[in-house]
């Protein structure tokens, strides 16, 4: 079975302008067909030497270079952070409390290891959500306020504390 395509639309020819820059149209007409060559030279012949010493302006396109970029280096883990009673492993994604490991969720992890990580350091309720949650402001910041409630009570009561409300701003950590 054959189909049969439209022919494009025909463009109008442009008028040469008498006395300025001309504009030429250039997509009516055939593209040069790129035809490639595959040559094999012995070790240590350069091409380029080769084909200009005959009159011939290579092109050349390497296909892969020549030889493979370095890996990225592979930068070490964070160690432990943490004060005296509070530490965060990010290898094991574990938090230790006075040498015992709490059970944290996912995202609660993430907001206390990015706390504990900048102390001192206000962050508002909208960056929490950009950073831990991945996503922009969505709804009233309730979200958080709800995670850090969790968090201190499972912190308890010796370090609840150290997640200090910012009225009207966010969360900081203070060791």
């Amino acid at each position: 079975m054959t189909t049969a395509l439209p022919s494009p639309p025909a463009l109008p020819a442009a008028a040469p302008a008498p006395d300025g820059p001309r504009l030429r149209l250039v997509g009516d007409r055939p593209a040069r067909p790129h035809v490639g060559y595959l040559v094999f030279l012995p070790d240590g012949v350069d091409p380029v030497e080769l084909l200009t010493a005959r009159g011939v302006r290579p092109e050349i396109h390497p296909l892969a270079p020549r030889t493979p970029p370095a890996p990225a280096p592979v930068p070490p883990p964070p160690p432990p952070v943490g004060d005296d009673g509070v530490r965060i492993d990010h290898d094991r994604r574990v938090v230790e409390v006075d040498g015992s490991e709490l059970d944290l969720t996912y995202l609660e992890f993430g907001l206390l290891a990015h706390l504990v990580t900048h102390p001192r350091t206000v962050h508002s309720r909208e960056a929490l959500m950009a950073r831990i949650w991945g996503y922009g402001h969505i709804g009233d910041g309730r979200t958080v306020d709800v995670h850090v409630a969790r968090l201190r009570r499972k912190l308890g009561a010796p370090y609840r504390d150290r997640i200090v409300t910012v009225r009207r701003v966010g969360y900081k950590y203070v060791p």
